[in-house]
């Protein structure tokens, strides 16, 4: 079976770093080598460069190039690749989105601008959707590739970090060639938006972000894909979970989720203040980054989150690196930071 690009399993990837804190070329190889080598990711999955998961915020317009050029080489046509454009300023994403068309991206991932309270924590998507509307349509428009979005705003009780469903609508309206929305939101919120979408936009799929709802949402159908950081450390697990309810098998997909992968998504997730953070201490302990170092001001992991995450890799029956080794490694990536400053 042939999946359409915008129902894929998309991984929003970390960044692998060398110990000068900028990215770690053969670490990214190696990465993206883990999810091209599992012959049931390459069959539905997909890879997203340079999202907010992979430190986009921090990188220069030539790292972005660079790290995406990278994830195509090893990635060579087995799985699409989206290309992030975050820029500090419009100039910047347009001119990110050409670098991305140009070396060969199967689409983009906009995200919302960054930077001034007017256009980010302040920000009334409903009254103004065209901060982010005006950004999105100049890259459409240099590109026309397939766009993906990144949908956060100020924090609501009723959509938690999600765009409000009225802007959601309005955008999606206004520029046709978006094709899937990233769920960035609370439950509440993600199941109003997908009731929306499939009611208003069918052509806009629901993709999956936060994967402690993973379960659910496939049992009320609020789920066409995803683009997610947790495919960078629980990639088996997820893969047998939504296998078993593609099947129909809800006794194995039960047994899969109260097994341990439940409990590992919660706590990545408890803390939206540490999401990413988490998320790069998961893929280290795999073995799958040779840090969990983000890049600076993003804070190193504390070895609380390091125990937790650890235990419960394992309760899944993930090999992990050996605590002490952690808890080593740990101590020496402090010092080095606290020698920088």
């Amino acid at each position: 079976m042939t999946y359409a690009l915008n129902k894929r399993f998309h991984v929003a990837l970390v960044l692998p770093l060398t110990e000068a804190g900028r990215p770690d070329e053969e670490g990214i190889r190696r990465l993206v080598q883990h999810f091209v080598r599992n012959p049931d990711f390459k069959r539905r999955g997909g890879l997203v460069a340079n999202a907010e998961a992979g430190d986009v915020f921090y990188l220069s317009r030539i790292e972005k190039r660079r790290v995406l050029e990278i994830i195509l080489e090893e990635a060579d046509g087995q799985v699409p690749v989206l290309a992030g454009t975050f820029g500090w300023t419009t100039e910047d994403c347009v001119d990110t989105a050409r670098d991305a068309k140009a070396i060969g991206a199967n689409g983009i991932f906009v995200i919302p601008p960054g930077g001034s309270m007017d256009v980010t924590t302040s920000w009334d998507a409903v009254k103004y959707p065209e901060v982010w509307l005006d950004q999105i349509r100049l890259q459409d428009r240099v590109v026309d590739l397939p766009i993906f979005t990144h949908p956060v705003a100020a924090p609501s009780s009723r959509y938690g970090i999600g765009l409000p469903l009225e802007a959601t609508l309005a955008i999606c309206a206004a520029v046709p060639n978006i094709v899937g929305w990233k769920m960035t939101y609370n439950y509440e919120g993600h199941r109003a938006i997908s009731l929306a979408l499939k009611e208003r936009a069918p052509h806009v799929a629901v993709l999956g972000a936060a994967a402690q709802y993973f379960h659910e949402n496939l049992a009320t159908g609020a789920f066409d894909g995803t683009i997610s950081g947790s495919w960078c450390y629980a990639l088996e697990p997820m893969l047998q979970h939504i296998d078993a309810w593609e099947r129909k098998d809800l006794e194995t997909a039960n047994s899969v989720w109260n097994a341990g992968l439940r409990d590992l998504h919660d706590y990545i997730y408890a803390e939206w203040g540490r999401l990413h953070v988490r998320y790069k201490i998961a893929s280290w302990l795999r073995g799958l980054v040779s840090s969990p170092a983000m890049t600076a001001p993003m804070p190193i992991p504390r070895q609380q989150e390091v125990e937790a995450i650890s235990i419960r890799l394992s309760m899944l029956g993930l090999e992990t690196l050996p605590l002490a080794d952690a808890t080593r490694q740990l101590e020496l990536l402090a010092s080095r930071r606290a020698s920088v400053i």
